[in-house]
């Protein structure tokens, strides 16, 4: 286990029902102690596994969902096979019940198979779970999934949106690390990824310095915290996090939005772009656009357009969704060409 001095900040006495503001913008995580304790599953899974098992099954709309199953010698890393060439994991498809009924069975095992569903609908999978099992998050409509899952381990990643995760059954352990820290994390590809977030490289129960020097710089900022079943953890936008699930049977529920409206477009994607168009530039042609992108984008201050007519402004005023679908009609058309 990493020895990691800084601990997560708690906070208690929440209630799902009336979060803050300030909880809600918090720009640190933040450890939600007991924000769910009271959910019925989180009841249940206190007793037994089974008896957790039993109260979500009531809610199982009988399709097939995702998993991954990776051998016992992965131990429970859910990653990249050896070269980076594909993965350390098979992808298969199997209803709730099995799901549960393979757990079961790996329990008794000195080294079982791993076996993770990440990342799964919960009104499309388990609808009405949530009608007693629930956050409620002022001014949002978040996606709320189910992950469950024997031990795992899951590479040091960054979401877009705010995460609310709620611990409901199995204890985990969060690593976390601020945005700022990307390159002392030696991420993975951005384009071949384990589950579409590119992940960070370093094997967190044993680093290899030598190949990693930089990561003793990553862990001066890490914080980390374990939560039990009726925890959660508020992860702010962009911030890294590592997440390892510690018992026979976990299960997770979290929340994720963001702060901005959908139809702004996610910037995975203008990265993606902007590595196609302007990264192998010239490189006085590259500082001409870091110029550029930060008069219109990063340092973006109204005196900068006031020389224009308002009328003419377009896509300098502040965005809104039909000047949002004007440009990605623009762009389609010239990706098109």
């Amino acid at each position: 286990m990493l020895e990691i001095n800084r601990q997560v900040r708690e906070v208690t006495g929440c209630r799902p029902d009336s979060l803050s503001d300030d909880i809600l913008n918090s720009k640190e995580p933040l450890v939600l102690r007991g924000l769910v304790a009271d959910w019925p599953l989180v009841s249940a899974a206190v007793q037994s596994s089974d008896e957790a098992e039993a109260y979500i099954l009531q809610f199982d709309s009988g399709q097939q969902l995702t998993a991954y199953r990776g051998e016992p010698d992965i131990d429970g890393r859910i990653f990249y096979n050896h070269d980076l060439s594909g993965f350390n994991f098979e992808r298969i498809r199997l209803p709730l019940p099995e799901v549960f009924e393979n757990l079961r069975q790996y329990s008794s095992e000195a080294q079982p198979p791993t076996l993770y569903v990440g990342s799964t609908m919960v009104d499309n999978w388990l609808p009405e779970l949530r009608r007693d099992n629930d956050l409620v998050i002022d001014g949002q409509d978040p996606l709320v999934s189910i992950w469950v899952g024997n031990r795992s381990r899951i590479a040091a990643h960054y979401d877009f949106p705010t995460n609310i995760a709620c611990s409901v059954a199995g204890r985990r352990r969060f690593t976390l690390f601020p945005p700022e820290q990307l390159e002392n994390l030696y991420v993975g590809p951005i384009d071949f990824t384990p589950a579409g977030q590119s992940i960070s490289l370093v094997d967190f129960a044993n680093p290899d310095y030598a190949a990693h020097p930089k990561f003793r710089e990553a862990l001066k900022a890490a914080q980390v915290v374990e939560l039990e079943p009726g925890d959660a953890i508020l992860i702010p936008s962009m911030w890294w996090h590592h997440v390892e699930s510690l018992d026979d049977m976990n299960i997770l529920i979290n929340y994720w939005w963001r702060n901005t409206p959908a139809y702004m477009g996610t910037p995975i994607n203008v990265l993606q772009h902007a590595i196609m168009g302007i990264r192998d530039l010239p490189p006085e042609q590259r500082d001409a656009w870091r110029e550029i992108f930060d008069h219109y984008v990063f340092n973006t201050q109204e005196e900068n357009h006031q020389h224009i007519p308002e009328q003419a402004r377009g896509v300098l005023d502040p965005m809104d969704e039909q000047m949002a679908r004007q440009i990605h009609n623009l762009l389609l058309s010239r990706f098109k060409r």
